[in-house]
């Protein structure tokens, strides 16, 4: 039986080619046509150099599960999400590893409308049928096999996510565009023919062996490229994405990254401001500041346990507008609810060009009002028997399970909640505008908590 230990909750990927690899990318294909029926999907992937072969066979499984495939190349995920709409197919198939090493690749799954296939919605019927080579040849009966033809969809799409925006609201500003050597590029130079902005352009090429380090701007290594050339070339700001693009992230005027569970509260802000009383959807990790500005503003806010097949699922039974999770995912109801980086940096940009305030001003009033203390990990023997004690340690405060354990008090809280995708425990605390109180809370807790960085 294949080795299917790349599955996760939310998609497939793993080191290739030990847990990804040709084998495992046809038995999906043929499966994901059986199982949902389908007959068109879209498929692409980004710039690992093990992407091609990958794609060519997932193309022949889809192909011999009876489905056409409509190849629209190297591209971001968001970009399979938004083609999968746009042309009516049945599903979507991104290659891609999103955030990871070099030596990983993977395969993230959509439905029709770009619903996505976590474990409670498919995957783990694929990975059983994956597993045993368990084809369900009766479902494929009188089927002929699909054909493959490519579209190039980068027009169309940013024809799409330019409406996001007033063009008229912009200003010529000087930015620091990061890709980190992944796919950005490609669209920020269609958007480039339509901005007034002026681009200073870092680790830019597209680069599958990532010579410049692994495109995750979340860890403070990776951050300091951007950081650097924004203070090097004295830009209005920078943004620097991950290695498929459906994340953004940010560095201030000075240089200064901006922890992404502020950029929620900026956004929420923005939507509220164009659609009085919308719904503002966020997850539980850190939550006043959102609270406070989605109130102030007038609108709904809807918590909802993180993670993207959860997110989407609750902006969809909600009619949800806007919704934000603090690792600088962004969803969008007019995306088919699904996240894009390219969307947020295009709303940041405006709301920074038409405001006349800097980065850090906007940021600035959030953290003096609710500083925190970023995500931090922990390796842990145990991360059930560590919530247990700190649920223990703690019970005078108001418990929540929504996700993970989150912990309120007067003038402080945090939330404790084991990964979904990686074997740690991740630790965020927040305070009502005292940040003493937070350094002493985050070591306490630390100490409790113990194990290694992760």
């Amino acid at each position: 039986m294949l080795n299917t230990k790349a599955f996760k909750a939310y998609d497939i990927r793993g080191l290739c080619p030990e847990e990804v690899n040709e084998e495992l990318a046809y038995r999906v294909g043929k499966v994901f046509c059986a199982l949902f029926g389908a007959e068109s999907v879209v498929v692409g992937r980004d710039i690992r150099l093990t992407g091609p072969k990958l794609q060519s066979a997932l193309c022949d499984g889809l192909q011999d599960g009876g489905a056409n495939v409509i190849d629209i190349g190297q591209c971001g995920t968001e970009m399979i999400y938004f083609a999968t709409s746009y042309l009516n197919a049945d599903g979507g198939i991104m290659i891609t590893a999103s955030h990871n090493p070099a030596s990983y690749n993977g395969l993230k799954l959509v439905r029709r409308d770009a619903r996505p296939v976590g474990m409670d919605t498919g995957l783990k019927e694929i990975e059983e049928m994956v597993r045993k080579d368990d084809f369900p040849h009766h479902l494929m009966a009188g089927k002929a096999r699909g054909i493959l033809t490519g579209q190039d969809i980068l027009r169309p799409y940013t024809e799409h996510i330019l409406k996001y925006i007033d063009l008229k609201q912009l200003k010529p500003v000087k930015i620091v565009v990061n890709p980190g050597n992944g796919g950005a590029g490609t669209v920020v130079d269609e958007l480039e023919k339509h901005l007034p902005f002026q681009f200073i352009k870092i680790n830019y090429e597209p680069d599958g062996t990532f010579p410049n380090g692994v495109p995750n701007p979340m860890l403070e290594e990776n951050r300091k490229a951007t950081s650097d050339a924004v203070v090097k070339n004295q830009a209005d700001f920078g943004i620097a994405w991950d290695g498929d693009f459906d994340r953004c992230f940010f560095c201030d005027e000075t240089g200064k990254f901006v922890e992404g569970y502020y950029l929620v509260g900026l956004l929420a802000e923005n939507f509220l401001h164009k659609y009085p009383g919308c719904k503002i959807m966020y997850d539980p990790r850190l939550v006043w500041n959102t609270e406070a500005i989605v109130r102030s503003h007038g609108g709904i806010p809807v918590r909802c346990k993180s993670g993207h097949a959860f997110m989407k699922q609750c902006m969809r039974e909600n009619d949800v507008i806007y919704g934000g999770e603090m690792s600088s995912h962004h969803y969008f109801r007019d995306f088919t609810f699904c996240d894009s980086g390219m969307i947020t940096a295009l709303i940041v940009c405006e709301m920074l060009c038409s405001c006349g305030k800097k980065l850090s001003e906007l940021i600035g009033s959030m953290e003096d009002a609710f500083p925190c203390s970023g995500e931090i990990n922990r390796k842990v023997a145990d991360s059930k028997a560590v919530l247990a004690k700190l649920e223990k340690k703690y019970k005078e405060g108001k418990a929540d399970r929504l996700d993970g354990l989150s912990m309120e008090f007067p003038n402080w809280r945090f939330n404790l909640r084991a990964s979904n995708t990686e074997p740690v425990i991740r630790l965020n605390v927040e305070t009502r505008g005292d940040r003493k109180l937070l350094a002493e809370k985050t070591q306490e807790l630390l100490q409790e908590i113990g194990g290694e960085p992760a």
